[in-house]
């Protein structure tokens, strides 16, 4: 009996002796680690960004803030390329990315510690599985389709903007540009558009722009019409007989007076 009693006493000390210390060690791991990643997104930030953004991010007259703009920003636009950006103008395209996803990680983790702001997401966050797709179809034509076109092909905007082809894009990429808001694009944080909308326009996108709803007639117009051909036709068909209709009444008219 007693020999049962030490031995549940020691069960019981080395797992409280677990719990205190087991918590601690691995949160000052991941400290260690973060502040690890600070370190080397400040290099890479040295050499790349501050010529534009300033030593600390304050910006200057090349480059905007970035105090509080948060990781999810500095995903989304290094991570499509476009920045750093080879010039200045109206907006800057996408481009060949030049980091690698683990540099992008720490630029975005030294840029997040100069101010609160949107989060990077998670797998879990972007994947449109389940998804509701005639809601985000609502959604987007709500929102989005003034701007990107009705099955997310771009269009032109003012002052030598776009709105950029959703084409190809990536769930995480989609999403980050709904969070941050980037360049002309309005942001759309969780308390104006939750998290379960934005992955059904996400899953919406997917869906228009995959392989199983190619146009069957043909090209697709950007999105205007099943059948381009048609709408070709109709137009320029139409057109041309209005055309020579004109022409024919005109020289009818020129005969009788000769």
């Amino acid at each position: 009996m007693y020999k049962r009693q030490v031995l549940l006493l020691a069960l019981a000390a080395t797992g409280g002796l677990y719990a205190a210390f087991a918590p601690a060690g691995k949160a000052q791991a991941d400290d260690t680690a973060q502040s690890l990643a600070i370190d080397e997104g400040k290099k890479l930030y040295s050499v790349g960004c501050a010529s534009c953004h300033g030593t600390g991010g304050q910006g200057t007259t090349d480059g905007p803030s970035l105090v509080g703009v948060g990781s999810a920003a500095v995903d989304f636009q290094v991570g499509t390329g476009r920045m750093p950006a080879q010039q200045p103008g109206a907006q800057i395209p996408k481009k060949k990315v030049i980091y690698n996803q683990a540099q992008i990680d720490q630029l975005a983790a030294y840029v997040a510690s100069l101010g609160a702001g949107p989060i990077t997401p998670k797998e879990s966050q972007v994947d449109p599985a389940g998804a509701d797709v005639a809601k985000g179809g609502e959604l987007f034509r709500t929102n989005c389709a003034q701007c990107h076109n009705f099955t997310g092909k771009g269009g032109a905007l003012t002052d030598g903007k776009y709105a950029p082809n959703l084409e190809g894009v990536s769930p995480k990429h989609i999403y980050e540009a709904m969070q941050t808001g980037p360049q002309a694009m309005p942001s759309f944080p969780d308390s104006t558009m939750p998290e379960k909308e934005k992955k059904d326009i996400i899953a919406y996108i997917k869906t228009v722009n995959g392989d199983e709803t190619a146009s069957p007639g043909g090209l697709s117009l950007g999105g205007l019409g099943p059948v381009s051909e048609g709408l070709f036709g109709w137009i320029f068909g139409l057109g041309g007989l209005i055309a020579i209709a004109v022409w024919v009444a005109a020289h009818t008219a020129k005969a009788k007076k000769s």
